[in-house]
Protein backbone atom coordinates (compact mmCIF):
# COMPACT_ATOMS: atom_id res chain seq x y z
CA UNK A 1 0.00 0.00 0.00
CA UNK A 2 1.17 3.51 -0.82
CA UNK A 3 1.83 5.96 1.98
CA UNK A 4 -0.01 9.28 2.09
CA UNK A 5 3.26 11.01 1.22
CA UNK A 6 3.63 8.85 -1.89
CA UNK A 7 0.07 9.57 -2.99
CA UNK A 8 0.64 13.31 -2.43
CA UNK A 9 3.87 13.17 -4.44
CA UNK A 10 1.99 11.57 -7.33
CA UNK A 11 -0.68 14.29 -7.12
CA UNK A 12 2.00 16.99 -7.32
CA UNK A 13 3.49 15.30 -10.40
CA UNK A 14 0.03 15.01 -11.98
CA UNK A 15 -0.79 18.67 -11.33
CA UNK A 16 2.32 20.04 -13.03
CA UNK A 17 4.09 23.38 -12.68
CA UNK A 18 2.99 26.99 -12.59
CA UNK A 19 -0.13 27.99 -14.52
CA UNK A 20 -2.36 31.06 -14.44
CA UNK A 21 -5.33 30.21 -16.63
CA UNK A 22 -8.01 32.95 -16.76
CA UNK A 23 -10.67 30.24 -17.21
CA UNK A 24 -9.63 28.49 -13.98
CA UNK A 25 -11.40 29.90 -10.90
CA UNK A 26 -8.43 28.74 -8.83
CA UNK A 27 -6.24 31.49 -10.29
CA UNK A 28 -2.46 31.20 -10.23
CA UNK A 29 -1.55 27.62 -9.35
CA UNK A 30 1.60 25.53 -8.96
CA UNK A 31 1.68 21.79 -8.28
CA UNK A 32 -2.06 22.04 -7.65
CA UNK A 33 -1.72 24.63 -4.86
CA UNK A 34 -3.74 27.74 -5.70
CA UNK A 35 -3.02 31.32 -4.76
CA UNK A 36 -6.24 31.25 -2.69
CA UNK A 37 -4.89 28.33 -0.64
CA UNK A 38 -1.59 30.10 -0.09
CA UNK A 39 -3.40 33.24 1.07
CA UNK A 40 -5.61 31.20 3.38
CA UNK A 41 -2.53 29.56 4.90
CA UNK A 42 -0.55 32.82 5.04
CA UNK A 43 2.28 31.51 2.85
CA UNK A 44 4.22 34.67 2.02
CA UNK A 45 7.25 32.89 0.57
CA UNK A 46 8.89 36.06 -0.75
CA UNK A 47 8.55 37.77 2.64
CA UNK A 48 7.32 41.03 1.12
CA UNK A 49 4.05 41.12 3.05
CA UNK A 50 1.93 40.37 -0.02
CA UNK A 51 0.88 36.94 -1.26
CA UNK A 52 0.63 37.02 -5.04
CA UNK A 53 1.59 35.00 -8.09
CA UNK A 54 5.29 35.52 -7.30
CA UNK A 55 4.81 33.50 -4.11
CA UNK A 56 3.03 30.78 -6.07
CA UNK A 57 6.03 30.57 -8.40
CA UNK A 58 8.35 30.14 -5.38
CA UNK A 59 6.45 27.12 -4.04
CA UNK A 60 8.53 23.92 -3.99
CA UNK A 61 7.34 20.38 -4.63
CA UNK A 62 8.08 19.38 -1.05
CA UNK A 63 6.03 22.32 0.26
CA UNK A 64 3.13 21.33 -2.00
CA UNK A 65 3.28 17.73 -0.76
CA UNK A 66 3.23 18.92 2.86
CA UNK A 67 0.26 21.23 2.21
CA UNK A 68 -1.69 18.39 0.61
CA UNK A 69 -0.94 15.91 3.38
CA UNK A 70 -1.87 18.33 6.17
CA UNK A 71 -4.76 20.26 4.66
CA UNK A 72 -6.23 17.95 2.03
CA UNK A 73 -5.84 14.56 3.71
CA UNK A 74 -5.38 14.86 7.47
CA UNK A 75 -7.65 17.86 8.09
CA UNK A 76 -10.67 16.46 6.16
CA UNK A 77 -10.01 13.04 7.79
CA UNK A 78 -9.64 11.06 4.57
CA UNK A 79 -7.83 8.45 6.66
CA UNK A 80 -11.29 7.37 7.88
CA UNK A 81 -12.12 6.04 4.40
CA UNK A 82 -11.26 2.53 3.17
CA UNK A 83 -7.66 2.46 1.95
CA UNK A 84 -8.72 1.56 -1.58
CA UNK A 85 -10.70 4.82 -1.85
CA UNK A 86 -8.14 7.15 -0.35
CA UNK A 87 -5.98 7.86 -3.44
CA UNK A 88 -8.93 8.85 -5.65
CA UNK A 89 -10.75 10.90 -3.00
CA UNK A 90 -7.47 12.56 -1.99
CA UNK A 91 -6.70 13.43 -5.61
CA UNK A 92 -10.21 14.81 -6.08
CA UNK A 93 -10.03 16.78 -2.82
CA UNK A 94 -6.94 18.57 -4.16
CA UNK A 95 -8.85 19.23 -7.38
CA UNK A 96 -12.26 20.19 -5.96
CA UNK A 97 -12.12 20.52 -2.18
CA UNK A 98 -15.12 19.29 -0.18
CA UNK A 99 -16.94 18.43 -3.41
CA UNK A 100 -14.80 15.27 -3.44
CA UNK A 101 -16.55 14.07 -0.31
CA UNK A 102 -19.99 15.21 -1.47
CA UNK A 103 -19.62 13.07 -4.60
CA UNK A 104 -18.83 10.09 -2.38
CA UNK A 105 -21.72 10.80 -0.01
CA UNK A 106 -24.18 11.20 -2.90
CA UNK A 107 -22.98 7.86 -4.28
CA UNK A 108 -23.51 6.20 -0.91
CA UNK A 109 -27.01 7.67 -0.66
CA UNK A 110 -27.78 6.25 -4.11
CA UNK A 111 -26.66 2.91 -2.71
CA UNK A 112 -29.22 3.21 0.08
CA UNK A 113 -27.17 4.59 2.97
CA UNK A 114 -28.91 7.30 5.00
CA UNK A 115 -26.16 9.90 5.36
CA UNK A 116 -25.91 13.64 4.89
CA UNK A 117 -24.30 15.06 1.75
CA UNK A 118 -22.38 17.78 3.55
CA UNK A 119 -18.77 17.32 2.44
CA UNK A 120 -17.68 16.30 5.93
CA UNK A 121 -16.33 12.86 6.80
CA UNK A 122 -17.77 11.81 10.14
CA UNK A 123 -18.69 8.49 11.72
CA UNK A 124 -21.78 7.98 9.54
CA UNK A 125 -19.90 8.49 6.28
CA UNK A 126 -17.07 6.32 7.55
CA UNK A 127 -19.40 3.49 8.51
CA UNK A 128 -21.32 3.67 5.23
CA UNK A 129 -18.08 3.62 3.24
CA UNK A 130 -16.69 0.59 5.01
CA UNK A 131 -20.00 -1.24 4.71
CA UNK A 132 -20.21 -0.45 0.99
CA UNK A 133 -16.61 -1.59 0.47
CA UNK A 134 -17.27 -5.02 1.99
CA UNK A 135 -16.75 -7.46 0.34
CA UNK A 136 -15.88 -5.75 -3.00
CA UNK A 137 -13.73 -2.66 -2.29
CA UNK A 138 -12.65 -2.30 -5.93
CA UNK A 139 -16.29 -2.03 -6.99
CA UNK A 140 -16.76 0.96 -4.65
CA UNK A 141 -13.54 2.55 -5.91
CA UNK A 142 -14.73 2.14 -9.51
CA UNK A 143 -18.18 3.52 -8.72
CA UNK A 144 -16.58 6.58 -7.13
CA UNK A 145 -14.31 7.09 -10.11
CA UNK A 146 -17.24 6.94 -12.50
CA UNK A 147 -19.22 9.37 -10.31
CA UNK A 148 -16.23 11.68 -10.32
CA UNK A 149 -15.98 11.52 -14.11
CA UNK A 150 -19.69 12.30 -14.38
CA UNK A 151 -19.18 15.31 -12.12
CA UNK A 152 -16.56 16.66 -14.51
CA UNK A 153 -18.85 16.10 -17.48
CA UNK A 154 -21.67 17.98 -15.76
CA UNK A 155 -19.36 20.90 -14.98
CA UNK A 156 -18.37 21.10 -18.62
CA UNK A 157 -22.00 20.77 -19.72
CA UNK A 158 -22.96 23.88 -17.74
CA UNK A 159 -19.75 25.90 -18.11
CA UNK A 160 -18.45 26.00 -21.69
CA UNK A 161 -15.18 27.64 -20.56
CA UNK A 162 -14.37 24.45 -18.62
CA UNK A 163 -14.78 22.13 -21.59
CA UNK A 164 -11.12 22.44 -22.50
CA UNK A 165 -10.33 20.55 -19.29
CA UNK A 166 -12.60 17.66 -20.29
CA UNK A 167 -11.84 17.54 -24.01
CA UNK A 168 -8.60 18.26 -25.81
CA UNK A 169 -8.31 20.58 -28.80
CA UNK A 170 -8.03 17.51 -31.00
CA UNK A 171 -11.31 16.16 -29.58
CA UNK A 172 -9.96 13.43 -27.30
CA UNK A 173 -10.30 12.94 -23.56
CA UNK A 174 -9.12 15.96 -21.64
CA UNK A 175 -7.15 16.09 -18.42
CA UNK A 176 -10.18 15.89 -16.13
CA UNK A 177 -11.48 12.71 -17.73
CA UNK A 178 -8.09 11.02 -17.96
CA UNK A 179 -7.45 11.95 -14.35
CA UNK A 180 -10.69 10.37 -13.12
CA UNK A 181 -10.05 7.22 -15.15
CA UNK A 182 -6.61 6.73 -13.59
CA UNK A 183 -8.50 5.45 -10.53
CA UNK A 184 -11.01 3.27 -12.39
CA UNK A 185 -10.61 -0.29 -13.66
CA UNK A 186 -9.99 -0.36 -17.40
CA UNK A 187 -13.37 -2.04 -17.93
CA UNK A 188 -15.05 1.25 -17.00
CA UNK A 189 -12.91 3.54 -19.14
CA UNK A 190 -14.95 5.22 -21.85
CA UNK A 191 -14.11 4.09 -25.35
CA UNK A 192 -13.27 6.84 -27.82
CA UNK A 193 -16.66 6.33 -29.46
CA UNK A 194 -18.51 6.56 -26.13
CA UNK A 195 -16.57 9.68 -25.21
CA UNK A 196 -17.45 11.32 -28.53
CA UNK A 197 -21.12 10.52 -28.00
CA UNK A 198 -21.01 12.04 -24.50
CA UNK A 199 -19.53 15.34 -25.71
CA UNK A 200 -21.36 15.53 -29.03
CA UNK A 201 -23.57 18.38 -27.84
CA UNK A 202 -20.69 20.66 -26.95
CA UNK A 203 -19.69 23.48 -29.28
Amino acid sequence: MQTVQQIATEIVAREGGFVDDPDDPGGATKYGVTIHTMRRLGLDLSGDGVINSADVRLLSKSQAVEIFVQHYFELPRLNMLPRVLQPSVFDMYVNAGGQAVRILQALLRDMGYEIAVDGVIGPNTRQACHSAADPEPIALRDAYGVARRNYYFRLADHRPASRKYARTRSGGKGGWIRRAEEFVSHTYHLSDADFQRRVAGWD
